[in-house]
């Protein structure tokens, strides 16, 4: 158990929030789902999460089997934390609690997010149906970050690394592509601006875009309750 606190109840679903359900835990979980990180590099995620919060949730995770702690041989002799098998099984949950959650009328598109969490929406905001037979690989960077992305067969996948064969790389920051993702802001004037360089291919980057329909926001139970 991640610690002495439970639900006492059967449900499968009560006994996963005993293992999860503390505050951060499923964040670490993101946070790792692109590969291995060290501690100052779950920080940089996380900015919210103190670093003895974050040591406490991740001697947790080991203890139930989700995350394992591993030193690196040379020349980085460095520790990092990643998730094992059993921890990796959470992505699907992730993908759809943030399906979920992008319906929320409260949520605050203006508050800051990492890159793990900008990938987890691309994973499941990709709307295969709109892709058109698109096929296109992208290098997608952020500060010394690179994540390599591909579409093929009306599906994405998302790697952290760079990619020398890339039809097009966008290099900036989180809060401009989530800006542009969203459709909160237009890409050329993103480009303009001078917060999104573009190289490569600019039309395989609107397709990309245009595969991220965005869903309508369900109505605040305060709203209705005024009508």
């Amino acid at each position: 158990m991640a610690n002495t606190r439970t639900y006492g109840d059967a449900c499968a679903a009560a006994h996963a929030l005993d293992l999860v359900g503390e505050r951060w835990a499923l964040l670490i979980v993101r946070e790792l789902l692109l590969g291995p990180k060290r501690f100052t590099d779950l920080r940089a995620g996380l900015p919210g999460i103190s670093p003895n919060r974050l040591t406490q949730r991740l001697h947790e995770l080991e203890k139930t089997g989700l995350v394992k702690h591993r030193k690196l041989g040379p020349p980085a002799r460095s520790s990092v934390y990643e998730l094992t098998e059993w921890g990796r099984g959470l992505q699907p949950v992730l993908v759809e609690l943030g399906r979920w959650g992008r319906l929320s009328p409260f949520r605050d598109l203006e508050a800051g997010i990492s890159v793990d969490g900008l990938m987890l929406a691309l994973s499941g905001d990709f709307d295969p149906t709109a892709t058109s037979g698109l096929v296109a690989t992208y290098e997608l960077v952020f500060g010394d970050d690179h994540i390599t992305v591909n579409v093929a067969g009306g599906r994405i996948g998302i790697n952290r690394g760079e990619s020398p064969t890339a039809d097009a790389t966008v290099t900036t920051d989180t809060a401009t592509f989530a800006a542009v993702l969203t459709k909160r802001r237009p890409l050329d004037e993103a480009i303009r601006s001078g917060d999104l360089l573009l190289t490569g291919k600019a039309a395989l980057v609107r397709a990309l875009l245009d595969s991220f329909p965005r869903p309508q926001p369900v109505e605040a139970a305060t709203a209705q309750a005024l009508d």
